[in-house]
């Protein structure tokens, strides 16, 4: 299914809680074009592989140096020296092929990614992203390869939760920690709802759980509709 078109009108599903990391996951992947060659950050993001529709032309792609990446590893299935570069043991699909993780690394940066999925710590709404150290004294800094994909890869969806177990929002006017790219998220898909980032601000595409106007109240962050509604 290709991305939400801008000018749908805002789906509010007022009917149920906020999702799950597994429906978050299956959200994301709607909106992952066939054909498209996805890299799935650590974390969350690797949960979006469990959900590609069956028979979707998705190819992906992880950091540590395969392509065709397919489902987590169920028992039976785990190969130990077959994982992700989140360290999750995965399957194979047909036509899979390993490299050299500089080889890896050249594709993230060469342009040859059409998406990847990351999680975040804060996304502002013009797309800024911060996702690799909150700048608390204590905290173990971990960029690993995400300002590569951030800036190598034609398109980056964020999949986090909307709020801190304190309440604070992620979703933000403006990053407070350490960047890892400026204006290049696109999508940002959390329990609470989904929203497009840009040079244009924030708009809300769909609610789960909550209200537009309930979400705009606990959000520091002017939120838009989609065009016509």
């Amino acid at each position: 299914m290709s991305p939400t078109n801008s000018s749908e009108p805002l789906v509010e599903h007022l009917d149920r809680g906020p999702l799950t990391k597994h429906e978050m996951a299956a959200r994301v992947a709607r909106d992952i074009p066939h054909g498209s060659y996805v890299n799935l950050g650590i974390g969350r993001p690797t949960l979006v592989a469990d959900h590609l529709p069956q028979g979707a032309e998705v190819v992906l792609h992880t950091e540590n140096g395969m392509l065709n990446m397919g489902p987590a590893a169920q028992d039976g299935q785990i190969d130990p020296d077959l994982i992700n570069a989140g360290k999750i043991p995965v399957t194979e699909l047909p036509g899979a092929a390993y490299f050299h993780h500089a080889d890896s690394f050249a594709m993230m940066r060469g342009g040859h990614l059409d998406i990847c999925v990351l999680g975040a710590f804060q996304v502002s709404s013009a797309g800024d992203l911060a996702n690799w150290h909150t700048g608390a004294s204590d905290a173990i800094p971990a960029v690993g390869g995400a300002m590569d994909l951030a800036i190598g890869a034609k398109r980056v969806f964020v999949m986090m939760t909307l709020f801190t177990k304190d309440g604070v929002p992620k979703l933000v006017p403006e990053c407070t920690y350490p960047l890892t790219g400026i204006g290049c998220v696109d999508r940002a898909y959390t329990d609470f709802a989904t929203f497009r980032v840009g040079p244009e601000g924030a708009t809300v595409l769909e609610t789960f759980g909550i209200s537009h106007d309930d979400l705009a109240q606990r959000l520091e962050v002017a939120l838009s509709r989609p065009a016509g509604v």
